[in-house]
C-alpha cells in the first residue's frame, strides 16, 4: 500500500524562515511584471501623478496662507476692503490639480484589477499544469484537501495583495519620497523631528511584523490541514455514519480547528495592533511639529523662515508622510499572509516532476506481410470505420507498434504484442518497509494472469509498477522484450487499459465519460464499447440515455452501474494490455455474471492482469499467482493449484478467507 496521505507538518526550520524572503518576492514579481510591463508602467505613472498632486496640494497651503490669506487680512485691516481674485485663481488651480489626482487613482485601480486577475489565472494555470507532471507518490502522500487549499485559500491571499496591497505599497513609497522632499524644501528643521518619529515606527513595524509572519505561516499550514481533514470526512461520510464515528470525527476536527483558530488569532493580534500604534505615533508627531514649529518661530527668531504658512503646510505634510507609513503597516497583514500563501504555492511548483527518460514511443503502423510502416492515427481510424470497426481486410492490417530509435540514428518498429515479464523485482514505497521480494513472472500475449492474496500482499503494487506509477528498486520489467524504463511513460500507459476498484466518473454526459478512454472515438464506437461491457441496456433506460448528465462522481448511478461505465471506458481505449483491479468487486453476483461475459469479450486476444477476491472470476486464468507478504508463494492454473492443496486450495474451499 502507498504511504499515508496528509499535510506535511511545519517543522522548526520552516518557522524560522522569513516568509518575505528576497527570493520569494523576486519570484512573485516575475508573475506580476512578466507580461504586464506596459500596464505596470501606466499604473506607476498614475500613482506618481496621484502622489505628486497630493503633495503639491499640501505645499500650496503655505502659499495660501502666506501669499493670499495673510495679505488679504492685512489689506482689509488697513483699507477695510479685500481682493479675493487671487485666492479664487489659486482655488481653481488646486481643484484642477486634485481632479488629475482623482483620475489617476481611478485608472490605476482599474488596471491593477485586470493585472491581478490575469496573474491569478496564470498562477492557477501553472499549478494545474505542473500538477499533471507530478508522480502518483505526491498524491499518495498529500491529502486532496490540502492540494485544493493551494488553489483556493493560497491563491486568494495573492488576489488581495496584488489588487490592493501591491498598488498601495507603490503609492505609499512614492508618496513618502515625494513628501520627504517637500518637507525638506519647506523646513529641514521640522523634518528632523518627523524622521525621528518615523524611525520609531519602522522599528516597531519590524518587530511586530516579524512576530505576525511566523503565525501567518502556521495559519496557512493549519488551513491546509483542516481542508484535508474535511475532504476525507466528506468522502468517507458513509463510513463515519455506519461506525458511529461522529463524536471522534468531531473531536479530531475540533483539535485541528482550534489549532487554526489559535494561529489565526495570534497572527491577527500582532498584525492588528500595528495600525493603532502607527496612528498614535502619527498623532504625537503632529502635536510635536505644531509645538516645535511655533516655538522656533516665536522664541528662536526664525519667524522669517518658519512662518504660519510653513507650519500649516508642514502639519499637512506630516499627516501625508505618516499616513503612507501607517498604510504600509496596515497592509503588512495582507502581505505576510500572501507571502505565506505564495510560499506554499511555490513549494507545489517546486515539487520534482515525474522523471521520464524513456525514448521508445507508441505509434500506429500499417502492416503488410512482415513490413511495418508508420502512419497517422487518422488513417487507421478511417480504415477501421470503413471496415465496420475491424483493423484488417485480410491483406492489410493496422497495429500499434513500438518505435525504437537507436544510437546510430536508425529506427526499428516492433508490433505491440503484450508480452510482459518481471525479473527478480524488489520494491519499497518509502525505502524502509519492503513490499515486494524477488518477484518474477511472465504474461505471454493473450494470457490472463490473476493475482490473489490477502490485502497488503502486494497485488496492486505489481500493477502500479507495470504502469510505472512507481519505479522498482531492483530487478527488471520488460514489455515486448523492451525494458519499460526505455518506454516513454505516456506511451507505456497508453498501451495499458485499467479498471480500478474505485471508479472515478467526471462531470459530463455518460457518452463523454466513456469517450474519456479515447477522445477520438465516435458515438457509435462508444456505444459498441458499452455493449461490450453490457452497460448499454441500463444506459438506454436513463432519462436522456447516453446524454444523461453525471455529477458528483456519478452519484445518480448505483456503484455497479458506475463500474460498468468504467469498463466501457477501458473498452473504447482498445489497449493491448488490460489491468482489472477488483473490477467487479462493486457488482452483485447476478450482474457479475453478465459483466463477466462482456469482460471475457473485452479480454479476448489481450494480455490481462486480474486482481480479485472472488476466486470464481479467475478460474479461467492461464496462471494464478498467490501472494503473501510480498512473495509469490504459489503459481499455476486453477486445477494444478487445487491439486497442490496449498494456500489457494484453502482460499477456494473456504478453509482460509481473504482479509
Amino acid at each position: 500500500m502507498p504511504p499515508p496521505r496528509g499535510a506535511r507538518p511545519m517543522n522548526r526550520e520552516d518557522l524560522k524562515k522569513n516568509p518575505i524572503s528576497k527570493g520569494l518576492v523576486k519570484r512573485l514579481l516575475t508573475y506580476v511584471t512578466g507580461k504586464y510591463k506596459v500596464l505596470l508602467g501606466i499604473v506607476f505613472f498614475c500613482i506618481v501623478v496621484a502622489s505628486v498632486t497630493s503633495v503639491l496640494g499640501n505645499m500650496f497651503i503655505k502659499n495660501l496662507i502666506d501669499d493670499y490669506i495673510v495679505p488679504i487680512l492685512k489689506t482689509k485691516e488697513e483699507t477695510g476692503a479685500a481682493d479675493f481674485s487671487g485666492l479664487l485663481k489659486w482655488v481653481r488651480m488646486v481643484a484642477v490639480l486634485f481632479i488629475f489626482g482623482v483620475i489617476a487613482n481611478f485608472f490605476q485601480g482599474q488596471i491593477m484589477l485586470v493585472i491581478a486577475n490575469n496573474v491569478l489565472r496564470n498562477v492557477r494555470g501553472d499549478m494545474f499544469k505542473h500538477m499533471q507532471t507530478l508522480p502518483i507518490r505526491y498524491f499518495d502522500t498529500h491529502s486532496h484537501g490540502d492540494v485544493m487549499s493551494h488553489y483556493t485559500n493560497d491563491v486568494d491571499t495573492l488576489r488581495q495583495m496584488i489588487s490592493q496591497s501591491f498598488p498601495q505599497m507603490m503609492s505609499s513609497s512614492i508618496t513618502i519620497v515625494a513628501t520627504l522632499a517637500a518637507m525638506i524644501y519647506t523646513s529641514w528643521h521640522l523634518t528632523i523631528v518627523v524622521l525621528l518619529g518615523t524611525f520609531t515606527m519602522i522599528f516597531l513595524m519590524g518587530k511586530i511584523g516579524g512576530k505576525s509572519a511566523t503565525f501567518f505561516m502556521k495559519q496557512q499550514a493549519s488551513l491546509g490541514d483542516v481542508n484535508g481533514y474535511i475532504e476525507e470526512m466528506v468522502n468517507g461520510q458513509k463510513v463515519v455514519k455506519v461506525f458511529t464515528y461522529e463524536e471522534r470525527a468531531k473531536k479530531a476536527f475540533d483539535g485541528k480547528n482550534e489549532e487554526l483558530c489559535q494561529n489565526a488569532t495570534s497572527a491577527n493580534i500582532f498584525a492588528n495592533i500595528l495600525m493603532p500604534i502607527m496612528g498614535n505615533i502619527g498623532n504625537v508627531l503632529y502635536v510635536l511639529v505644531a509645538f516645535i514649529g511655533g516655538f522656533l518661530a516665536i522664541k528662536c527668531g526664525l519667524s522669517e523662515v518658519i512662518t504660519i504658512g510653513v507650519i500649516g503646510s508642514f502639519l499637512q505634510l506630516t499627516k501625508a508622510f505618516v499616513m503612507p507609513v501607517s498604510q504600509v503597516s496596515q497592509q503588512m497583514n495582507a502581505i505576510i499572509m500572501a507571502m505565506a500563501g505564495a510560499d506554499r504555492i511555490f513549494k507545489l511548483l517546486d515539487e520534482k516532476p515525474e522523471e521520464d527518460d524513456g525514448y521508445v514511443t507508441l505509434v500506429h503502423c500499417k502492416k503488410e506481410g512482415d513490413t511495418l510502416t508508420e502512419v497517422p492515427e487518422e488513417e487507421e481510424l478511417s480504415f477501421k470505420r470503413a471496415h465496420g470497426g475491424k483493423d484488417t481486410d485480410g491483406k492489410t492490417s493496422y497495429v500499434w507498434a513500438w518505435k525504437h530509435p537507436h544510437q546510430d540514428g536508425t529506427l526499428t518498429y516492433a508490433e505491440v504484442r503484450g508480452d510482459v515479464r518481471l525479473f527478480d523485482v524488489d520494491f519499497s514505497y518509502d525505502g524502509k518497509k519492503q513490499v515486494l521480494y524477488d518477484v518474477s513472472l511472465y504474461a505471454k500475449p493473450g494470457q490472463k494472469i490473476a493475482f490473489v492474496g490477502a490485502t497488503g500482499a502486494g497485488k496492486t503494487t505489481i500493477t502500479n509498477l507495470i504502469n510505472r506509477f512507481y519505479d522498482i528498486a531492483d530487478g527488471k520489467i520488460r514489455y515486448d522484450d523492451i525494458n519499460i524504463n526505455k518506454i516513454k511513460k505516456a506511451d507505456l500507459r497508453h498501451s495499458l487499459g485499467i479498471v480500478l476498484q474505485d471508479t472515478n466518473l467526471f462531470t459530463g454526459s455518460v457518452m463523454e465519460n466513456i469517450r474519456y478512454g479515447n477522445l477520438k472515438a465516435t458515438d457509435e464506437e462508444c456505444i459498441e464499447a458499452a455493449k461490450l461491457a453490457n452497460a448499454h441496456d441500463f444506459i438506454s433506460k436513463l432519462p436522456q440515455g447516453y446524454d444523461t448528465e453525471l455529477t458528483a462522481n456519478g452519484a445518480e448511478l448505483s456503484q455497479g452501474q458506475r463500474q460498468l461505465i468504467a469498463i466501457a471506458r477501458a473498452a473504447v481505449a482498445d489497449p493491448p494490455v488490460m489491468i482489472l483491479d477488483e473490477a467487479t468487486s462493486s457488482i452483485d453476483t447476478r450482474t457479475e455474471a453478465i459483466v463477466q461475459r462482456g469482460m471475457d469479450a473485452l479480454m479476448e486476444d489481450r494480455t490481462v492482469f486480474v486482481i480479485a477476491h472472488r476466486l470464481s472470476t479467475v478460474q479461467n486464468s492461464k496462471a494464478i499467482m498467490v501472494l503473501e507478504n510480498g512473495h509469490i508463494i504459489e503459481r499455476g492454473d486453477h486445477q494444478s493449484l487445487i491439486a497442490e492443496k496449498g494456500k489457494y486450495y484453502q482460499l477456494y474451499t473456504g478453509a482460509f478467507e481473504l482479509e
